[in-house]
């Protein structure tokens, strides 16, 4: 695999350079604000190797229930090489940009109007003949991208709406710092929900690490200066809530305070994109920076992962799948215009055989 970084003024220069250096199929796979100024991406472009015998594929028990950290480990870096390399998938070919279609695109998503029409709009000003990199300029214009770096974080306050999948968020960042060879420790403050206590015991076995309760914001705060003594990862795990409700989350906002945590905002692909923009303008209020954006394996439809990524939060990471093993993927302006597009066209081509 080859690897280029190139800075430029914007995201449509790096697009250009980037095409124009590693051709088409190049893929970006990260980008950055550069300190100077601009923006500074990653490329890959896949070349060819020697025929290898293809892997065999994990089982889904194994990914749910890996029985030893070593094979834990090395099924989980399997998986993250084989996602960055692309696997077997299908090339589409470059559609001219167009307005009409565009905006056709964005409804079928179901965007909100107003976003959906600038969008467009900055699509068009872009003066890119090409429907996807347009759209990503667009993007860039409104998108934020911010993965976590295990490494300098203290501990992460995982906070959401029900059902947003922050257990299995909570399980798949331990698993990025035990790669990362850092200590871990899950704290669940939800102690009186349904199952939501054993669930996280059971990825804390899975994944072999440590797991304590903090029944209140004082407790909590003991057990992260702890952890901070012992340079471990907390890992945060709570109730799910409306963030748009005042009084939940001012209750929340204790948590947010305590010095050393930062609240991470965790919401659902398949949730209504206009209530998706709504919770997570809610999470900025608690102090949340950055969000995660789960069951992409799911949505049909990708307008709350627009929204979502175009809140004025960072985006940190998403994930295609519930399994700790399929861990968390990042997105960049280029690659959410093509899966915004090529879901599109999923979409229609599913409908016209129905």
């Amino acid at each position: 695999m080859k690897l280029r970084t190139f800075l430029a003024k914007d995201m449509r220069e790096a697009l250009a350079h980037v095409r124009s250096e590693m051709g088409d199929n190049a893929v970006i796979i990260a980008s950055e604000k550069a300190k100077g100024g601009g923006i500074m991406v990653r490329a890959a472009l896949d070349e060819p190797d020697e025929p290898q015998p293809a892997a065999p594929e994990m089982p889904a028990a194994e990914e749910a229930s890996p029985q030893a950290p070593q094979g834990f480990e090395e099924n989980y870096r399997e998986i993250l090489l084989r996602r960055l390399r692309g696997g077997p998938h299908t090339v589409r070919n470059s559609a001219p940009f167009s307005r009409a279609e565009l905006l056709t695109i964005m409804r079928g998503h179901r965007l909100p109007d107003a976003l959906a029409h600038d969008f467009a709009k900055t699509a068009q000003n872009s003066g890119l003949k090409d429907m996807t990199l347009a759209l990503a300029c667009a993007l860039d214009r409104r998108m934020r991208t911010a993965p976590i770096d295990i490494s300098k974080s203290a501990a992460f306050l995982l906070v959401g709406p029900h059902g947003a999948g922050k257990s299995a968020v909570a399980a798949k960042i331990a698993a990025h710092a035990r790669l990362s060879h850092r200590h871990v420790k899950l704290i669940a403050t939800d102690t009186d929900g349904a199952g939501a206590l054993a669930r996280l015991e059971d990825f804390a076995g899975h994944l072999h690490v440590a797991i304590e309760t903090a029944e209140n914001a004082e407790a909590l705060a003991k057990i992260v200066r702890q952890c901070a003594k012992d340079n471990a990862l907390a890992i945060i795990d709570t109730a799910g809530f409306d963030p748009r409700n005042p009084k939940a989350r001012a209750a929340f906002q204790a948590l947010a305070m305590i010095d050393g945590v930062e609240a991470l905002g965790v919401v659902s692909a398949m949730g209504d994109a206009e209530e998706t923009g709504e919770i997570a303008s809610s999470l900025k209020m608690l102090g949340a920076e950055r969000l995660v954006v789960t069951q992409l394996d799911m949505a049909r439809r990708l307008g709350a992962l627009a929204s979502a990524a175009c809140s004025g939060l960072g985006l940190a990471h998403i994930t295609r799948s519930p399994f700790v093993a399929a861990g968390l993927d990042t997105l960049t302006p280029l690659s959410l215009s093509r899966a915004l597009i090529d879901a599109a066209q999923i979409n229609a081509d599913q409908g016209s055989t129905q």
